[in-house]
């Protein structure tokens, strides 16, 4: 059943994206009297298609071929690739007949809408959510560096508070693009001492395998006690108890929630000495360890619940007015991440197994309940990335069409029909070839997981 919600949701997402897409090239076409002839959900590939209507002589429907849509529109070279009509005589109706300025704004109208998309999509979510963060400034213990944040020299308990000199206000900034990106240099307070540590331009490639907690954990260093223990579990044969404090490990004092983990994955699968304080006595304590290094089950479930002195969250709430620039804010940064990203990619800084998700990845991001406020989220995070992937100057994308309307515009002739049909044959071998390439680093990750 999971499995069938994620894909419903990433159906449901992706048919908004096209469909809205779409929309834009169809009314931006029929506001300049330019004739469309079909309007299809997913591609009608060999002329077979699930559904269809007409409708004021168009021709709508939802194809079998999940990978896009599209609108054909009368003399204009498309993916129909329909030469029989452009042998004919240009008609005044015609995309060919408008001047190149109009057919400029149809060929961006598809773009312009996931745009507006994105940008009205992160507007509704602040005006309804606000913003909820950690103040850096609120950091009693500093953070807890995964593997990644200790082989470029972070260490746990450290305090970052600037990123490339600009002061940090908000804990999760040290986990966004500001800092993944790369090239980035960190201002670091490391007990009595300031240092710098440098995040090199190729992080993102070991970000992608080992995830993003093993550069920061995306909680703060807290101190700890035990909260609950579950019936019949290690912790509770063991004798542990509500309101414990685990002050040894062996023989290794622990202070912090991950210094407790660090030392317990030392005993996973064997028994272990705890030096635990109760009521102001310490008391000795035996207990087996499971696989995952906690005193839970045999199958790797935990049996404690800690409590932990973790900083409060700071929510910010906006008007109707002013959530806008807030949400606009948040739509151009994701549009213009994916951008450097792309750039990091060409760069060969990031490797592009590492940087492209196809369909199962991101179904994955989804996940396998309903949770609708993630849903969207996601939604204007791939309205901005369809933008942008539509604006690249390749033929067969909008990008490629808008750059010889440029060519043209500045010559002061059209390129040849000749031209543009070869042009959309190799854009299309280009995006038939990226497609295959996502697909099969999508089933690849899938299967190493």
């Amino acid at each position: 059943m999971s499995i069938v919600i994620m894909v419903g949701q990433l159906i449901l997402g992706l048919s908004i994206l096209v469909i809205l897409h779409e929309l834009g090239h169809f009314l931006a076409a029929r506001a300049f009297g330019i004739k469309v002839e079909k309007f299809y959900l997913f591609f009608d590939a060999w002329n077979f298609r699930l559904f269809k209507f007409n409708y004021k002589g168009v021709e709508y429907g939802i194809g079998w071929l999940p990978l896009g849509g599209y609108v054909k529109i009368a003399g204009m070279i498309d993916e129909s690739m329909d030469t029989e009509q452009m042998a004919g005589e240009p008609q005044p109706w015609e995309f060919r007949s408008k001047p190149a300025w109009q057919r400029l704004i149809v060929m961006l109208g598809g773009v312009t809408v996931n745009i507006i998309l994105g940008v009205l999509i992160f507007w509704m979510l602040t005006l309804k959510y606000g913003e909820t963060y950690i103040p850096n400034n609120s950091l009693k213990y500093g953070i807890v560096p995964g593997k990644i944040g200790r082989e470029i020299g972070l260490k746990a308990g450290d305090k970052v508070t600037a990123i490339n000199g600009k002061p940090v206000r908000r804990f999760e900034d040290l986990m966004s693009s500001k800092v993944l990106m790369g090239n980035t240099t960190l201002s670091v307070q490391r007990g009595a001492k300031d240092t710098t540590v440098v995040v090199p331009a190729n992080i993102l490639n070991e970000v992608s395998d080992l995830g993003l907690a093993e550069f920061i954990a995306p909680v703060p260093r807290s101190k700890f006690a035990i909260d609950s223990v579950v019936a019949k579990s290690y912790a509770a044969t063991a004798g542990l108890q509500k309101g414990d404090s685990i002050k040894l490990v062996g023989t290794v004092p622990v202070t912090f929630a991950d210094e407790l983990k660090e030392q317990m994955l030392r005993y996973a699968n064997k028994t272990v000495k705890l030096t635990v304080k109760r009521n102001g006595s310490l008391l000795p304590i035996t207990s087996q360890v499971n696989k995952e290094g906690s005193l839970g089950f045999a199958d790797g479930s935990w049996g404690i619940k800690l409590t932990q002195d973790e900083p409060g969250l700071q929510t910010v709430k906006y008007g109707f007015l002013g959530s806008l620039p807030v949400g606009a804010s948040k739509a151009w940064g994701s549009f213009a991440d994916n951008a450097k990203g792309l750039g990091k990619v060409f760069k060969g800084e990031v490797k592009a197994n590492k940087a492209f998700t196809g369909p199962v990845g991101i179904a994955t991001l989804f996940g396998s309940h309903i949770d609708w406020t993630r849903f969207w989220s996601i939604v204007g995070l791939l309205s901005m990335a369809l933008a942008l992937m539509n604006l690249l100057p390749i033929p067969a994308l909008d990008g490629g069409h808008a750059l010889f309307l440029l060519i043209e515009m500045i010559k002061g002739k059209p390129l040849s029909d000749k031209f543009l049909e070869r042009a959309q044959i190799v854009g299309f071998v280009v995006l038939i070839t990226l497609m295959v390439f996502v697909f099969g680093n999508d089933i690849i990750k899938h299967i190493g997981k």
